[in-house]
């Protein structure tokens, strides 16, 4: 319901002092910060990816099992980004003003851009004093910092999983950062020291991996607008990978100090077989930000 959602005019009345696409092309720049070439490995298949009479890798396949029986997420994962047809919809004909190779605006999700679309704008649970503070920020303007969750895995660059028994590893080609995901039973921490990608713990629903984290501390945001945040913040994720190419997310925010109820976004990855992530080192003769927004 493309028409209800709110454009970025539409977020004024949340406190944005100006929600012109004009405005916003600086940030959404900032969602694509590195290029997005996703081999290093030329021309070396992956061993057990099952193959389409061409070559080409069979997405349509039977998930794989680890040797648990439980479902193996592993594999280099991309967002199904939202088309340029409904990106210039929700957030105006220019937004695609600063598009790069690699790094055009149909690379990434509607949600990168605003984690509350699917409200309508007098409908966004953001309290009073939460709205206050997105009016004030000016959003995601990039650094070395980490990006911090969901935003990581909504933009231009792919995630890799890598599944052990005990334990699962995402690995972000964004920022160059890595995340652990405790799988061998133990129980989240009662007092954590607040930190970029907080503690997580997961467990299987079925063939629904169930991943809640707590301890993020409040220097991120969660999308390119500025949707802040607290440390009270708890996410809860559902990982189903229901064939070989294709695993459907379902990512639930629940911060009652920022926030009058819980809200959830839902999307799609898509395998990139054949591929990795590619290292990434923010600091490296930079020389991006400093004309970010000058135009």
């Amino acid at each position: 319901m493309i028409k209800d959602q709110p454009s970025f005019t539409a977020l004024d009345s949340l406190g944005r002092s100006n929600g012109s696409p004009s405005t916003m092309k600086p940030l959404l720049a900032m969602a694509f910060f590195t290029s997005s070439m996703f081999a290093q490995w030329l021309g070396y298949p992956a061993p057990g990816t099952p193959r389409n009479r061409d070559g080409s890798a069979n997405l349509t396949a039977e998930a794989p099992r680890a040797s648990n029986g439980k479902p193996d997420l592993s594999g280099v994962w991309h967002v199904v980004p939202t088309s340029a047809a409904e990106m210039k919809q929700l957030f105006g004909a220019g937004v695609d003003t600063l598009d790069v190779p690699g790094m055009e605006i149909d690379t990434i999700s509607k949600y990168a851009v605003n984690i509350l679309l699917d409200f309508k704008p007098e409908d966004a649970p953001m309290r009073p004093e939460t709205a206050a503070k997105f009016g004030a920020t000016k959003g995601y303007v990039g650094g070395c910092a980490p990006i911090g969750i969901p935003l990581t895995y909504l933009v231009s660059e792919p995630d890799e999983i890598v599944q052990t028994p005990r334990q699962i590893v995402m690995m972000f080609e964004s920022d160059g950062t890595h995340r652990q995901i405790h799988t061998d039973g133990r129980p989240l921490p009662k007092d954590p020291e607040p930190t970029w990608l907080g503690y997580s713990v997961g467990n299987w629903e079925g063939d629904t991996l169930v991943v809640e984290t707590i301890g993020l501390n409040d220097r991120t945001v969660l999308d390119v607008i500025g949707h802040p945040h607290s440390e009270a913040l708890r996410v809860v994720e559902r990982y189903h990978r229901r064939d070989f190419g294709h695993m459907d997310v379902e990512v639930t925010f629940d911060d009652s100090k920022m926030y009058t109820k819980p809200f959830s976004i839902k999307f799609t990855q898509t395998l990139f077989a054949d591929s990795d992530v590619l290292e990434t080192v923010c600091a490296e003769n930079e020389k991006d930000l400093a004309h970010i927004g000058r135009n």
